[in-house]
């Protein structure tokens, strides 16, 4: 294994709050029909939602740029070639990047491979998942991140990549659905690829719920996925040398607003036991970000957004 110096995290060590939002191709209206996703994407609210991230007192904001079904609020050449159709005219990344610099805010991006159970079939085969031979599967993730990294240069100060569980079978959790035999997924090539156009930005891959599996050393922070509050930080790092980063639900465990036949999911926790957690947080230099109920047009939850603007009231007052 080659040689990898971890980038600077004292930025995201000297965050208290992110907020994370599941704005996907299958995220709900708060009423009504869903638009088709590049009209989605056209009517994103950009000012509304990033109001709502300074009301709330947010210092970075974590956006889901793909999740179950490949398609990506940007232009995209590389994935445009692979499966046509599944990318917009308007740069929504690179909008909502730009915005939130001009905040002193900053954004880590999410991104999915969306080869996981067959929630994208079409996908699945257009990348290469099933393919034989698994490396045009590997070089297309791996031009999909490196276009964007170039594209967006310092704009992206992070990725959060998930589901390497379904790409690689040596972690705690396996969801594989094709033959992997023989092949192993170039971890340390895509984190190459995830630094392009910035070589200071910061990567994590999610191994699971709580879990701390490295599928590689060629990495920054702990990606945290958490299901509640009951693991507050001990320090800023981890045993296996990332910097601390819890995500979880703040509102809805269902992470992604899919049906508005039911509305938004009121808070999860009491201010009080939030100050505390977080309090416990910035002792250790442990950023906690926060997934927040977000609707198409991309207004926030208001309960939520209320919440944490009490909460950071509190923390930074």
């Amino acid at each position: 294994m080659s040689r990898y110096t971890r980038a600077n995290t004292d930025w995201l060590a000297g965050c208290t709050v992110g907020i994370g939002i599941h704005w996907t191709a299958q995220t709900a209206p708060r009423r009504g029909n869903a638009l088709p996703f590049a009209e989605a994407v056209d009517r994103f609210r950009c000012d509304e939602f990033l109001a709502a991230v300074e009301t709330a007192g947010a210092d970075y904001v974590l956006f889901t740029a793909t999740h179950a079904l490949q398609m990506l609020p940007c232009p995209h050449p590389v994935l445009d070639s692979i499966l046509p159709g599944r990318t917009a005219e308007r740069d929504l990344i690179g909008e909502l990047a730009a915005k939130l610099r001009s905040r002193g805010k900053r954004l880590i991006v999410y991104y999915n491979h969306s080869c996981n159970g067959g929630d994208d079939p079409a996908w699945e085969q257009a990348v290469g998942y099933h393919d034989p031979d698994k490396h045009r599967l590997a070089k297309n993730l791996l031009a999909i991140v490196r276009w964007m990294g170039e594209r967006y240069g310092s704009l992206i100060a992070g990725w959060w990549f998930d589901s390497p569980y379904s790409l690689d079978p040596r972690g705690p959790h396996n969801s594989i659905t094709t033959d992997l035999r023989g092949f192993q997924f170039p971890w340390e090539q895509m984190t190459a690829a995830a630094k392009a156009g910035h070589p200071g930005r910061l990567v994590t891959y999610n191994a699971g719920i709580g879990e701390t599996f490295l599928y590689t050393t060629h990495q920054d922070y702990w990606a945290g996925e958490l299901t509640d509050l009951s693991t507050p930080p001990v320090g800023r790092y981890l045993d296996n040398g990332l910097q601390w980063h819890g995500w979880t639900a703040l509102d809805d465990r269902r992470w992604v607003y899919t049906d508005n036949t039911t509305g938004p999911h009121p808070p999860l926790y009491s201010d009080g036991r939030l100050v505390a957690f977080l309090s416990a947080c910035r002792q250790a230099q442990a950023p906690m970000c926060f997934n927040v109920v977000s609707f198409q047009d991309g207004a926030l939850a208001e309960s939520s957004v209320r919440q944490l603007e009490r909460i950071t009231a509190v923390l930074k007052g």
